[in-house]
């Protein structure tokens, strides 16, 4: 991302109430791949989704899903 925005976490999700967050984190993630897909990679697009993904996972898992989507290995989308 070009331009960082202020940080804040994503909304919660009544889907996922008080369990591991692991699963919140991949629906995110989910969403962000699936808009960059929509949106033929267009970061200022999907900013909204990033930042939410971003605020949720671990950024290890983020990285690596970033390079499988590079390498269109990521069995997400």
């Amino acid at each position: 991302m070009s331009e960082e925005q202020p940080f804040r976490t994503t909304p919660g999700d009544p889907r996922f109430p008080n369990q591991n967050q692991a699963q919140h984190c991949w629906a995110k993630y989910i969403l962000y791949a699936r808009c960059m897909k929509d949106h033929e990679d267009d970061e200022e697009i999907c900013q909204t989704r990033w930042q939410q993904a971003k605020s949720i996972c671990p950024s290890a898992w983020t990285d690596r899903w970033n390079e499988e989507r590079e390498e269109c290995t990521f069995a997400g989308i």
